[in-house]
């Protein structure tokens, strides 16, 4: 198995700013296409919201609370913060298939099988993007369903980045600002609200075990 066969896992250990992130990812997207490794990248963001390709001036509900980033990820208006751990994901799909659906799908296995490490149950919703879980399975109210977890990827030239972010103990009250990816049905949840005290750490091993499961992939830590 040569170098390039083996994904790189990436983990920041301070808070990034949106841009220096985004500036990265596009530089890395740009090695990839030219042969470097693959890359995961574990981050945490200060506070701040995005706005996706199909994001509606009228979700964002306080405008001014916090930074809007306009970028080029499918999706709506998404919150990220301290206490949320982002995964930035950039893979060649030329090497598999190029075949989008499928790989948000592998995103969609990925983050349930993490979760399933802390006994949670995350769950697809037809017609909703994320990863949701049904409170009454954890103790509440039953019927009740909050997102977990976000999904909001880009290709170009068949690479993709952008990523997932799961809610570990973040702020909870900061997604209050906008309508999360425009659902306004639902409300959002953490390991922290379920009840799971799990560390930034842990989830971090979580999601490189179940990764390395679902995507058959060995990873490096770099």
């Amino acid at each position: 198995m040569t170098h390039k066969e083996i994904l790189e896992w990436r983990k920041s250990e301070s808070v990034v700013n949106f841009p220096a992130a985004a500036e990265e990812m596009e530089n890395q997207v740009t090695k990839i296409l030219s042969g470097a490794s693959e890359q995961v990248w574990l981050l945490e963001h200060p506070a701040l919201y995005t706005a996706g390709t199909s994001a509606q001036p009228s979700d964002l509900l306080k405008p001014g609370r916090f930074t809007v980033y306009k970028t080029g990820r499918g999706g709506e208006y998404t919150y990220h913060g301290p206490g949320q751990r982002v995964g930035y994901v950039m893979m060649n799909l030329n090497l598999r298939g190029r075949d989008v659906r499928r790989f948000v799908s592998d995103l969609e296995d990925w983050l349930i099988a993490a979760l399933s490490l802390f006994n949670v149950v995350g769950e697809r919703r037809k017609g909703r993007v994320g990863i949701w879980v049904d409170r009454g399975k954890h103790g509440g109210e039953d019927g009740k369903e909050d997102k977990i977890a976000a999904i909001g990827v880009r290709v170009r030239r068949w690479v993709t980045f952008h990523g997932v972010s799961l809610n570990v103990c973040p702020n909870l009250r900061h997604y209050d600002g906008i309508i999360p990816c425009g659902v306004t049905d639902h409300g959002v949840t953490s390991l922290h609200d379920l009840g799971v005290s799990a560390s930034i750490e842990d989830v971090d091993d979580a999601l490189r075990a179940s990764f390395e499961k679902v995507f058959k992939r060995k990873t490096t830590i770099v």
